[in-house]
């Protein structure tokens, strides 16, 4: 068995049972690494029933700031009965168990190539406490504590991350500390061996915050100047609207009144979240909703009308697996397609695409700027391993003296000065036309808002010559959408290689690394992060001057790659698909082992 100590890399996975009050015990073991500076990055694995199945909770810990999900597990932190056989069987060569020794393991579970390291945490909690609830709770906290002593951690950090998080309730601070000391002293006690995973303090993290996707889009709405919310919870987007109603509270509050200063409405379904979010926006309010697939299907309905008739939305798509209610708590980038032609007829909706926890924030305040100025719904494509895990990320920063670009929208002495308002008239030859607020002129301005074709003057017509010009300029709008979207990012200034990689979204993670290993094994690879549709012009550029272009994305179908055929025209031989949809985040090795084999097929074919 290999005894290569490891310091600052490694992967433990914690299988527990779903319920039990694990998932705040891990959190702690996961935020002392991140005190400690050291790059560190959490996978909650959960089932979507309330209790009682097994769920899992992966850290992977990496000095060289490697942040994907690797494959491969260092110590299994194993304390669910129905789970433990596969438990075991995951653990890689050389790697470690640590087990509820309360129970002796069946004789079939044993495994010559790693090492064993039982611990009766039961026994341990019933000696010590006589509540049954706090023998559930504190048996997590005692297998913390021995981990820490087994990897050498600084004790101090958890008695300050307790102090945090505690703070106001001082009387629970004690009794965590003492849990944890239970492990520590137990593993002191009773094992001499080395143990070869540590983590060492470091400091790789300056300023990095730690926190969801979910909390910086909700954060991200109130700064982006959002006044009303309406949503039908569905997992995993509620979170965002809970993180917009607690920051309400906080940065939204009447001081005389003490109330918000935003609308907040549960709906009774996804069409009427939507439908009273167009309403909002219509009459002037930042509005937004948020949703995953199963919801996005039912709204496509309403986002047709948002975007014929040509009225600003936002809307946050939390990604989960489909089809119809699929994984709820799995990760996937599977509503690419659906989100980008949501609604019949011919549509197409602004996409925007973030990476980290800082760009959820600063895409969904750019999203509310965005949708007025193109007076059109944009739809901000998170996913569960984004938006419900957290992630390092930098600090989150706002201009105080930014303005809101609420595009084109005319006042009172605008159209006092106009002779005949023309909703759909295109003005400036751009395809966004200029729009009012009701109420803006007591006499001027007025416009009938509908989903049926009008003329420029927002009369209803079914004069085909004038469908056929508002359609046309739709498309003119699309192509001067290019000019608004977020940049792609480039990770190669020169390419050195007629070989890309083109990625997007939390694929980001494992694409980075998964760059510097086909680097290190001789194959030189560009890279760029899309981050919007429409494509802008560097994406365009990267594409053309590529003769191959491996497309990651997390789907079955490759819907990315499907969209760039559609709309760039882009031939599917120079397209090569690297897919993961399991419902887990994809791996550095799993894209490394399908470019290569990719590679070696396309240079075999072109030396024949």
């Amino acid at each position: 068995m290999s005894e290569k100590l490891k310091i600052n890399d490694f992967v433990v996975r914690f299988a527990n049972v779903n319920g039990t009050g694990s998932a705040s015990a891990n959190l702690l073991f996961c935020k002392a690494i991140f005190r400690m500076g050291v790059p560190v990055t959490p996978k909650n694995i959960f089932p979507s029933n309330i209790q009682g199945l097994p769920t899992w909770y992966e850290v992977r810990v990496s000095e060289k700031g490697y942040l994907g999900r690797r494959d491969g597990i260092d110590i299994m932190v194993a304390v669910n009965a129905q789970s433990m056989e596969a438990d075991i069987k995951s653990v890689s060569p050389g790697g470690y168990l640590l087990y509820d020794s309360s129970k002796k393991l069946p004789e079939h579970y044993h495994r010559d190539d790693i090492h064993f390291i039982p611990i009766p945490l039961m026994e341990i909690c019933n000696a010590t406490y006589t509540d049954a609830r706090l023998r559930l709770l504190f048996k997590n906290i005692i297998y913390v504590g021995a981990l820490a002593e087994l990897m050498q951690f600084d004790f101090s950090v958890f008695e300050s991350l307790l102090a945090d998080q505690f703070k106001g309730k001082e009387k629970l601070i004690a009794p965590n500390i003492n849990a944890l000391k239970l492990g520590a002293d137990y593993v002191k006690s009773n094992f001499k061996e080395d143990f070869n995973l540590k983590v060492e303090r470091r400091d790789l993290l300056g300023d990095a915050i730690m926190t969801d996707g979910n909390s910086a889009c909700g954060l991200g709405a109130i700064y982006g100047g959002a006044t009303f919310a309406a949503w039908y919870p569905i997992t995993p987007s509620t979170s965002v609207v809970e993180a917009f109603m607690e920051y309400a509270d906080e940065f939204r509050e009447d001081k005389e009144t003490g109330k918000r200063k935003v609308a907040i409405i549960q709906a009774e379904d996804e069409l009427a979240a939507i439908g009273m979010v167009i309403g909002a926006n219509w009459n002037g309010s930042r509005a937004f909703t948020a949703t995953s697939g199963p919801g996005l299907s039912l709204m496509n309905e309403f986002l047709g009308l948002a975007y014929f008739a040509e009225i600003p939305l936002v809307l946050i798509d939390v990604q989960r697996t489909g089809p119809s209610t699929g994984m709820p708590t799995r990760t996937q980038q599977s509503d690419i397609l659906e989100a980008a032609y949501a609604s019949h007829g011919d549509t197409r909706h602004v996409l925007l695409f973030p990476s980290t926890p800082k760009e959820c924030f600063d895409l969904t305040a750019a999203a509310f700027d965005l949708s007025e100025q193109l007076q059109t719904p944009v739809i901000l494509m998170t996913d569960l391993d984004l938006g419900m895990n957290d992630h390092i990320s930098a600090p989150f920063t706002w201009d105080d003296d930014r303005d809101y670009q609420r595009g084109k929208v005319l006042n009172y002495d605008d159209l006092e000065e106009i002779q005949r308002f023309g909703r759909y008239l295109d003005v400036d030859d751009d395809g966004i036309t200029y729009r009012t607020i009701p109420g803006t002129h007591p006499t001027k301005g007025s416009f009938f808002t509908r989903g049926t074709s009008r003329d420029e003057y927002a009369a209803y017509t079914e004069n085909s010559p004038a469908y056929q010009r508002n359609m046309d300029r739709l498309v003119k709008k699309w192509i001067t959408a290019r000019d608004y979207v977020p940049a792609s990012h480039l990770y190669q200034q020169e390419n050195v290689s007629e070989f890309g990689m083109l990625f997007f979204g939390t694929s980001q993670y494992s694409a980075e690394e998964a760059m510097d290993i086909l680097q290190e094994n001789n194959h030189q690879v560009n890279g760029i992060r899309i981050k919007s549709f429409p494509f802008d012009s560097i994406a365009i550029t990267f594409l053309e001057q590529h003769k191959y272009i491996f497309v990651i994305e997390q789907n079955r179908d490759a819907q990315m790659k499907s969209l760039l055929m559609i709309e760039l025209g882009i031939s599917a031989e120079r397209l090569i698909s690297i897919l993961n949809y399991d419902g887990l985040p994809i791996t550095a090795s799993n894209i490394v082992n399908q470019i290569t084999h990719s590679l070696e097929r396309v240079e075999k074919y072109t030396t024949v």
